[in-house]
């Protein structure tokens, strides 16, 4: 009996050397199989490309922003003209104002339109002046107004007097102020500009040939053409904003002279549609 219970015992007491060699094998087999680090270690492509993504964000100091470049330009082509070209490029500011300003009250006024008041005069010349003061009332132009007041005037004094006349010229007038209002402005830059320009030269010679004086023996010719070509620059810019202003201002008078035209015309048709049964009458 206690041969049979040492023989089992010495069946499950486990071998030491087979112990060492699982150890040994598990310590192989860890080696062999690679770990979540070394995994992770074993991959630099991912590391690589964060870098990249962190380069591209951060902006290049050497970079300009280009309307900063573009201001910069400009301001330092006017400082080359002194004072005479920001004044220049001032009055070309204001020109370009004073452009807009007089196409959209034009355009508010119905300097390009008539219509409305050309049907309401044709009705009134055909006797029916309930239809005419009616068309002319869905007008707002300055030639609707006009003709709104000379049927105004002739019913108001009886016909075609003196006084009706007198009023509506007096209308006629203040809505041709209107209409040209803000043309001598313009009148006065392109004039003003050219004679900007060419001070400014005058003042960039006289520079010049103070250094070229200063200079003496040491004269260098490069530097005079510098300073010549400087001070050409204002004569340029002073043309360049009176030769828009005075084509604008020649533009806009045309089309005060064509609502004159229109206005006199409209109303000088009323005034005869309305002396025609005095007229009559007396050759009866």
């Amino acid at each position: 009996m206690t041969d049979q219970t040492s023989n089992v015992t010495t069946l499950a007491a486990p071998d030491p050397q087979a112990t060492g060699s699982s150890a040994d094998a598990s310590s192989a087999d860890g080696l062999a199989t690679p770990t979540t680090a070394d995994t992770a270690s074993s991959t630099p492509e991912t590391g690589v490309t964060a870098e990249i993504s962190r380069t591209e964000a951060i902006p290049d100091p050497g970079a300009t922003d280009p309307a900063l470049d573009l201001f910069t330009r400009g301001a330092e082509f006017l400082d080359k003209g002194g004072i005479a070209m920001w004044l220049i490029a001032a009055l070309s500011v204001v020109t370009l104002a004073l452009v807009f300003l007089k196409l959209w009250r034009l355009a508010r006024m119905g300097a390009w339109g008539g219509r409305n008041a050309e049907t309401a005069v044709t009705l009134w010349c055909r006797g029916d002046h309930a239809a005419a003061a009616e068309a002319v009332l869905r007008g707002r132009g300055v030639r609707d107004r006009l003709v709104a007041t000379a049927f105004s005037a002739v019913r108001l004094h009886g016909g075609a007097t003196d006084d009706a006349r007198d009023e509506t010229t007096r209308v006629a007038r203040r809505l041709l102020a209107e209409v040209g209002s803000g043309l001598r402005a313009l009148e006065l830059i392109a004039t003003v500009a050219p004679l900007l320009g060419l001070f400014g030269t005058v003042l960039g010679m006289i520079g010049a040939f103070q250094a070229l004086q200063s200079a003496g023996t040491r004269t260098d010719p490069s530097a005079l053409a510098g300073g010549i070509w400087e001070a050409l620059l204002t004569t340029a810019a002073g043309m360049a904003v009176a030769i828009p202003a005075s084509a604008a201002l020649t533009w806009f008078e045309s089309v005060t002279d064509r609502v004159r035209l229109d206005m006199e015309d409209l109303a000088t048709r009323v005034f005869v549609r309305a002396e025609a049964p005095a007229l009559a009458r007396a050759a009866e």
